[in-house]
């Protein structure tokens, strides 16, 4: 198992080293220059010229991307050019609540996918099956920001005065501050260091916070402004899972050792959770990890119609003032994740599946 993990870990180092030189080139072949975006159509080429040298702008393109690949080695992401604050302090600031908005969908397209995607195998051509797929059908076809439209119109106007409202926007409500676990107990924390940084970026979780430091009226409003983009964001993977995990079991299901199992005289319900689920997992745990890379970088419009503060935000805004740092830091710590959630999965297949442990 050692071994296994080893090769997938040596495996994922040259994906992340293609993925940043891949970026660096890519954010640079964006129509426009990031002079006249950030600073107007008006700007002089005295201007621009400043611009450019002043963020290293007017190197040869081989002379940044070296000066850029020591700068991530450093565990410095460069500079926005448009506000010249440091890209990570705005990651600190913006990653958090994304984070929050990926694991809250995922965790509701998992809840719900994979038992609908196992009433609909062990239910197999009859109305529960029909009725399913057909629910999964449309969830894969419809779009986020109309279903998004819907959930506030519903939720936040005709239910407002019941106790199903929910927020229609916004992270927190107006009024509510959360305070940073370390504040609240008193801990002197300098953020410009690598802990103080970590701690800083932890505290920006908002439903982790307010859980720790017992705030539950800050814990019950961060959750309760998570439901409904947390809904719209699961609505594909969901669907995604419910048939994946369908089509996986009943696959499994038409094996010989489950008729083997049944002929002994094994009740349905032991032969689908001992001898056929784990079996069926395999696709079902890639593809959850494949949704969780694409929901932690494709929350864009989910963001932008809930009026959310987080990565797609940031990464819609930067593009449009061609920031390259902020598009180039977003996209590499998107990327890793994503790389790295792959990892995790292909070493969970050691564990689901004894075959690959012992290769």
């Amino acid at each position: 198992m050692t071994s296994y993990i080893t090769r997938r870990i040596l495996l994922a180092i040259p994906v992340l080293i293609g993925l940043l030189v891949v970026t660096f080139f890519l954010v640079r072949l964006i129509p426009g220059d990031p002079c006249t975006a950030i600073l107007g159509e008006k700007a002089t080429p005295a201007a621009c010229r400043s611009f450019d040298q002043r963020y290293g702008l007017d190197d040869p393109i081989p002379v940044q991307l070296v000066i850029y690949v020591k700068q991530i080695f450093q565990g410095n992401l460069g500079d926005s050019l448009q506000s010249s604050r440091p890209v990570t302090q705005i990651m600190v600031e913006r990653l958090p609540l994304t984070i929050e908005l990926t694991v809250t969908a995922l965790f509701l397209a998992v809840l719900i996918g994979i038992p609908l995607g196992l009433l609909s195998a062990r239910r197999h051509n009859s109305a529960a099956d029909v009725a399913t797929m057909t629910f999964a059908n449309i969830g894969v076809s419809m779009p986020v920001f109309w279903l998004g439209l819907l959930l506030q119109y519903l939720f936040a106007l005709i239910l407002k005065d019941t106790f199903f409202a929910l927020p229609p926007s916004g992270r927190l409500s107006a009024g509510v501050l959360p305070v940073p676990f370390y504040e609240v107990w008193g801990w002197a924390v300098n953020t410009h260091t690598m802990w103080g940084g970590f701690l800083e970026f932890i505290g920006e979780f908002a439903i982790f916070n307010a859980f720790i430091t017992g705030d539950w009226h800050l814990l019950w409003d961060a959750v309760t402004h998570l439901i409904l983009p947390g809904i719209a964001l699961a609505t594909i993977p969901l669907a995604i899972i419910a048939r994946i995990t369908r089509s996986s079991l009943l696959e499994v299901l038409g094996k010989d050792y489950i008729r083997t199992a049944r002929a002994k005289g094994a009740l349905e319900r032991r032969v689908v959770a001992k001898h056929a689920f784990r079996n069926a997992m395999l696709p079902v745990v890639t593809i959850v990890g494949l949704q969780l890379g694409l929901l932690l970088g494709g929350a864009v419009l989910t963001e932008t119609v809930f009026n959310l503060s987080g990565v797609g935000k940031s990464l819609y805004e930067a593009i449009t003032a061609r920031d390259y740092a902020v598009i180039q830091g977003f996209v590499v710590v998107i990327a890793s994740g994503y790389v790295i959630v792959n990892l995790l999965v292909d070493i969970s297949y050691g564990f689901l599946d004894p075959r690959i442990r012992y290769e």
